[in-house]
């Protein structure tokens, strides 16, 4: 006879749940408390989370700052600033063949929360999704990623400083944890990673009927075709492309243009990249470099036999890539997707690697971006409002961004999430907490006018010709 025993991270997730049911997370007064413990193990900790994120990534302290801990600062401030009002039970509407009677929406935590992070943004991708899941009155489990180690020993060792209650855990490990771990019974996972792994997460959360928040990538396009606002232009793709060593799931993964606007755009972004990073940007030690060598490899495969017009440059040693600009040959017609002709229009690059693409026109480059698998982002660098409107309307895609990229990841107002293969859900103020929260209907309807006896047998036609009328004017 064989007699089960329990595992550390069975224990991990029972103890959360075990948090949750006594009811302490739930009071508006507890989830400001942990709100404001999330933000002074921040504080307390800056320099730690910058050298950590230093040893993972390369990755300096004022990148820290702006892409990690500060978008984690400003969803909280976010949050507090909306979670009384978010919070709050709202009216709702009765139609009239119910009435008389009263309804509201009582908000209520979903329970406990995974939270499984990918390496490349392993602060911002974990602690982002705990603030809502926090201001909802949910207990969570994190994973961080065993890609980024010093990252994820320093939430392991700091999150049980700031949250003694044991509203939110941590578990480490590898694949074999997280498999672990999705054997268990969540009442939401939040999971941002690869389409691969995504799959593997949503039929793991299938087992016990768990929705899922799945953050996923892709191929994000841009289109540029603003001569006046080359330069300008050619800044903002250059910083999107290449902070963190390119490695962003909204990162700019490549760029449409018209053939004859390609040697002033590859010239332009030749200059902003030597603004930005010097003639020799491994000196520098604000750019930054490939997670692993393994990544390193693949990413380096990518430039053989295509025409590498700036950059190239590496240090397997080092796991330094250049940031690298290839210009394709131009397709008849071009493809995008698993049919393309080079590996580096197949699969999501996340790497220093921008590729052109030479099209006919903007309506050649929605068609493209039509023909593969919907975007987490896309990008328009034009003066025409009819370009833009041409984009938004035609296509699909988790954003659009005009004349930017990447930034509207920081634009808590905003949801941020994916469509399709891209991901599905989303979160990020307000929609974290909705995310996070189930509006449970409540209805009162009084015992003293009894409206109901007149759809309850026996029949009277006329008493159930008025309510069909009620019932038809909402």
């Amino acid at each position: 006879m064989t007699i089960a025993t329990s595992t550390p991270i069975t224990d991990t997730v029972a103890a959360a749940r075990a948090v949750f049911d006594t009811g302490s997370t739930h009071p508006l007064p507890r989830r400001v408390a942990h709100l404001h413990a999330l933000r002074n193990l921040l504080a307390d900790h800056e320099a730690e989370f910058e050298a950590a994120l230093w040893s993972d990534l390369h990755k300096n302290a004022t990148e820290a700052q702006v892409t990690e801990l500060e978008v984690i600062r400003a969803e909280i401030a976010h949050t507090l600033r909306h979670l009384r009002r978010w919070a709050k039970p709202r009216r709702a509407p009765i139609p009239l063949a119910l009435m008389p009677a009263r309804a509201r929406l009582r908000p209520e935590p979903l329970g406990v929360v995974l939270i499984i992070a990918p390496w490349n943004y392993p602060v911002q991708l974990l602690l982002a999704p705990l603030v809502g899941a926090l201001a909802a009155g949910n207990t969570a489990v994190l994973k961080p990623s065993e890609l980024a180690p010093a990252t994820a020993a320093v939430i392991a060792r700091r999150i049980p400083e700031y949250f003694p209650d044991g509203a939110v855990r941590v578990v480490e490990g590898a694949v074999a944890e997280t498999t672990e771990l999705l054997r268990e019974r969540f009442d939401h996972i939040v999971f941002t990673g690869s389409g691969t792994v995504g799959r593997v997460v949503m039929r793991a959360a299938a087992a016990h009927l768990t929705p899922v928040t799945l953050e996923l990538g892709g191929k994000s396009p841009v289109w540029f075709d603003d001569d006046a606002h080359l330069d300008a232009a050619a800044r903002r793709l250059v910083w999107a492309k290449f902070v963190n060593a390119g490695q962003t799931c909204v990162a700019p993964d490549y760029l449409m243009t018209t053939p004859e606007r390609i040697p002033a755009l590859v010239n332009a972004l030749r200059t902003a990249i030597a603004e930005m990073w010097g003639s020799d940007p491994r000196a520098e030690d604000h750019y930054g470099r490939i997670v692993n060598e393994r990544q390193f490899d693949r990413l380096t495969g990518y430039l053989d036999g295509v025409d590498v017009a700036i950059g190239g440059r590496r240090d397997r040693a080092e796991r330094y890539l250049a940031p690298t600009v290839v210009v394709l040959p131009a397709g008849t017609p071009p493809v995008v997707g698993p049919d393309a002709a080079h590996p580096v229009l197949r699969e999501e690059i996340f790497g220093p690697i921008l590729p052109i693409l030479p099209v006919a026109s903007a309506a050649e480059a929605v068609r493209l971006v039509k023909t593969w698998d919907k975007p987490l982002a896309l990008y328009v660098f034009t003066a025409s409002a009819q370009t833009r409107e041409l984009f938004e309307r035609e296509t699909s895609s988790g954003a659009v961004v005009h004349n930017a990229g990447v930034v509207h990841v920081a634009a808590s107002g905003l949801p941020f999430g994916g469509v399709g293969a891209s991901g599905m859900g989303a979160y990020h103020g307000g929609y974290s907490w909705q995310t996070f929260s189930h509006l449970k209907p409540v209805l009162n309807k009084p015992l003293a006018l009894d409206t109901l006896r007149m759809i309850a047998p026996p029949y009277a036609p006329r008493e159930i010709g008025l309510v069909r009328w009620l019932m038809r004017r909402g």
